[in-house]
Parts: C-alpha cells; structure tokens; sequence
C-alpha cells in the first residue's frame, strides 16, 4: 500500500469512527430523553448506506460502486418495511417503539432507569452502532484493494446477496400481511387463516424456518463478507467479526422473540419443536429423500 493510499484509508476510517460515535451519542441522548428505545432501528438500514457512498466517493472502484448499489437496494427496501409498521416519524425523535424494548424495561436484571440506562448506553446505542460499523468492514477490505479486478467471487455474492434481499422481501411482506389481517375483526376471508387461528405466523416462508426474515438478513451480511475475500485474496480476513457478531445477535434477538410468543401462545412450543429456527433442514432432508425414491438408481 501506497504512502499516499495509506493516509486516506486512514481519513475514510476516521470519518466511519467519527460518524459512528456521533450517531451512538446521539441515539442515546435521545432515547433517554424521550423514553423511545428505537432510536438505533431507526438507522439500522440507514448507517450501512452512509459508509457505502463515504467510501465511493473517497475511494471508487467498480467493486465498492457494486457494494454501495447493493447496501442501498438492501437499506431503501428495509426502511420501507420500518416505515410501513410506523417505525419512523415526522418528528424524528418519534414512532412506534420495537415490542422487545418495552419487555426487557421490565426484566428484573434491568429495571430501573439507572440499569436500563447503562443497557441502552452500550449495547443498544454503542453496541448496535459498532456492529453496523463492522459488518460493513467489507467496504474498507475493497477500498484498500482498489485496484484488484472483479472476480467470480464478487459476482456471486452479489447475485446471492440480492436473491436474499428478495426472499427478506417475501418474508417481510408475509408477516405484514398476516399482522394486517390480524388487526381485522372479520377473518372469513383471510390468506393466512391457519395462522390466525394459532396467533402467530406459520405459513408461506414461516413453514420452512421459524424466523426466514432474520435467516435471509444474516445471509445477505455474510455474502457480503465475500467481496472482502475478493478483493483481498483471503477466505479468513478481519471483516468476518462482523459477519460472525450479527450472526450471534440473531441468535441472541429470535431466542427473545420465542421466549415472548411462548409465553402469549399456547401453540408456539409445537411449532418450534417441528420447524427449525433458522435453516430449513428438515425441508432440505425431505426434498433429498424424495429425490432418492425418485431416482433409486
């Protein structure tokens, strides 16, 4: 690396850290001030797109120029469905708060403003904020490698990465559905009638995986890591603690979600016990054992 590219990538992460650490001060600052924890989900389809077209406009290559389109297309899509459930607001400040936020105020390790204030300090305004800055790292890996060409990797990952931004699409579009229809007082003709009846969605998507929105946000983050090993020539490389971070907070976020509907529904248990949380692998297994009866030969 060039004298002179070393002192801009250093400029591009001092104006990613900058960004990052205002917007974490601010979000806290807010959300303690205003008594609305979402300050964060508010930005989380929004940040990524900021580092995206920093990073173009410092350092553009066909590479970070395909990454940036594909975060946007990502963020655009993902800040419609926020919108849609009433997540943002004229008064920017203001809109529906995320359900999880309200439960864990009442968890006894947390009550309290002192408590949750320190819970909202560093994992939900700094925490949120330092995970968003590194599984966007892919983004500084390209633009260090400016000058290395497109590969086969890259084309992959992006086709993968917009085939999961459709299937998040899908998911999301069924679960709005299903809560659109479920605000209704009259459900003789409903779509999702089988789900009405349990109270929770268990169709379309939902029949395969217990949460296929996270399962396709954690696959559109880890294809994203590869234009990293495109452009830097190495399969392990420093961006993948992003990747792996969002990956265990998923983890973390659906075991709340379930403990949650566990509680509110009855029949929430069976289906967690016939339906995987994440990968489909009882429906994979189907489909191979099919294919071998099939095709005994």
């Amino acid at each position: 690396m060039a004298l002179g590219q070393s002192a801009e990538i250093q400029n591009l992460v001092s104006i990613w850290i900058a960004l990052m650490a205002i917007v974490s001060i601010l979000c806290f600052i807010v959300s303690e001030m205003t008594g609305n924890y979402s300050q964060v989900d508010k930005l989380w389809s929004l940040m990524p797109i900021a580092y995206s077209w920093i990073t173009a406009a410092i350092f553009p290559s066909a590479r970070v120029f395909i990454m940036a389109a594909l975060v946007t297309a990502w963020g655009l899509r993902l800040s419609y469905n926020f919108s849609r459930k009433g997540g943002y607001n004229l008064i920017p400040w203001k809109g529906e708060e995320d359900y999880r936020w309200k439960v864990l105020r009442k968890n006894p390790l947390l009550k309290g403003r002192l408590r949750f204030g320190l819970f909202n300090f560093f994992f939900i305004s700094f925490y949120q904020n330092i995970l968003m800055f590194l599984f966007s790292t892919p983004l500084i890996l390209a633009a260090i490698n400016q000058n290395e060409p497109l590969r086969i990797i890259d084309l992959l990952a992006g086709a993968l990465m917009m085939i999961f931004i459709i299937t998040e699409s899908i998911a999301d579009n069924q679960l709005f559905s299903f809560h659109q229809e479920k605000k209704k007082v009259e459900n003789g003709s409903n779509k999702y009638k089988e789900s009405l009846k349990k109270g929770f969605m268990t169709e379309g998507l939902w029949k395969y995986v217990r949460h296929p929105n996270f399962t396709s946000e954690q696959l559109i983050w880890i294809c994203f890591y590869f234009f990293g090993v495109a452009a830097s020539g190495r399969w392990i490389n420093f961006t993948l603690a992003g990747a792996i971070l969002l990956v265990l907070l998923f983890i973390g976020s659906s075991q709340l979600t379930e403990n949650i509907s566990s509680r509110k529904y009855p029949g929430y248990t069976k289906y967690k016990e016939e339906v995987p949380r994440f990968i489909p692998w009882k429906f994979l297994s189907s489909h191979r054992n099919n294919s071998r009866i099939n095709n005994p030969g």
